[in-house]
C-alpha cells in the first residue's frame, strides 16, 4: 500500500478546504460586521494524543495505537475552526437607523424564521410594520422583547436618537432599547449564512452599557492583504500535494510495473 499517496491526498483535501474559507472571507471583505474564518491543521495523531484519555474504549489506549499504520497518521486533516471577533473598522455613516457595536462581545439579537440568532451588523431599516429591521428583513429585538414578546413600534417619519446604552427615542419620548446580548463563550457561536451566528443553548447576557454609537456601522475585519496571501500560499501547497500524488501514481508505479516485467520466471 502506497501511504505515501493517502497523505498527499488528505493535505490536498485539507487545502481545498482551506481554500473556500479563504474564499468566502474575501467575498466578505465589504460586508457589515463579518468576522473572518480560519481553521488550523494537524493530523490524527495529534488529535487521538490530545483526547485518548477521555476515551471510555480500553483499546483507544498509546498500546493500541501502535497497531495503526504510522504513516496514516500523519494525515494532514482540519483540527479546529474558528472565528476572530476582533472588531472591524467603524465607518460614520451619518444615517440615523446605522448602529455600531463598540464591545468585541456584543450583538444584536434578530428573529429569524429559524430562531433568534445574533449578528454584528447594524445596518437597519423601517418595514412597513414600524419595526426595525436588518437589510434581510430580519425583525430586531428590544430590550424588552423577552419579558413581552413584543418587537419595536417606530414612527418613519419621525427621526430616532439613540444613546450609547441603545435607548432609542422620537420626539423627545423613550419608544424603547436595542437588545445588546453578550455570551459566556464565543467559541460556541455558529456561523449560518447571512451575517448570523447561532449561539444554540448559550443564554444571550444584556450588555448594552456604553455598547452603541449611532450613525456608524462597523466593516468587516477581514484583511484583504493578509487573505490574499494565504490564498497564494494555499495554492502553492495545494500545487505541491498534487504533483506528490502524481508522482506516486505515474512514475512509482510505472517504475515497479517495469521492474516487474523483466524479472524472469
Amino acid at each position: 500500500m502506497q501511504t505515501g499517496y493517502y497523505v498527499a491526498t488528505g493535505g490536498l483535501v485539507t487545502q481545498f478546504n482551506r481554500l473556500n474559507v479563504i474564499s468566502n472571507n474575501l467575498a466578505n471583505v465589504n460586508t457589515n460586521g463579518y468576522k473572518s474564518y480560519d481553521v488550523i491543521i494537524g493530523n490524527f495523531e495529534k488529535m487521538f494524543k490530545e483526547s485518548r484519555d477521555n476515551l471510555p474504549l480500553d483499546n483507544n489506549t498509546k498500546e493500541a495505537s501502535k497497531f495503526i499504520n504510522r504513516d496514516l497518521n500523519k494525515v494532514p486533516r482540519i483540527v479546529k475552526e474558528y472565528t476572530n471577533f476582533n472588531i472591524g473598522d467603524i465607518k460614520e455613516t451619518g444615517n440615523d437607523l446605522d448602529f455600531a457595536l463598540k464591545k468585541k462581545d456584543a450583538f444584536f439579537l434578530v428573529k429569524t424564521p429559524s430562531g433568534i440568532k445574533a449578528t454584528r451588523d447594524g445596518s437597519l431599516s423601517i418595514n412597513e410594520d414600524g419595526h426595525l429591521v436588518t437589510k434581510e428583513g430580519y425583525e430586531v429585538l428590544p430590550k424588552t422583547y423577552f419579558k413581552d414578546g413584543k418587537l419595536f413600534e417606530v414612527q418613519e417619519n419621525l427621526d430616532i436618537k439613540s444613546d450609547k446604552d441603545g435607548n432609542l427615542y422620537q420626539n423627545g419620548n423613550q419608544t424603547n432599547s436595542l437588545y445588546v446580548a453578550s455570551f459566556d463563550d464565543l467559541k460556541k457561536l455558529k456561523k449560518v449564512g447571512n451575517n448570523l451566528y447561532d449561539f444554540g443553548k448559550e443564554k444571550p447576557i444584556e450588555n448594552s452599557k456604553n455598547a452603541v454609537v449611532q450613525g456608524f456601522v462597523e466593516k468587516s475585519n477581514i484583511n484583504p492583504v493578509i487573505e490574499m496571501t494565504n490564498l497564494i500560499e494555499t495554492n502553492r501547497l495545494a500545487d505541491m500535494y498534487q504533483k506528490v500524488m502524481d508522482t506516486q501514481m505515474n512514475e512509482l508505479n510505472r517504475d515497479a510495473i517495469e521492474k516487474l516485467g523483466n524479472v524472469r520466471a
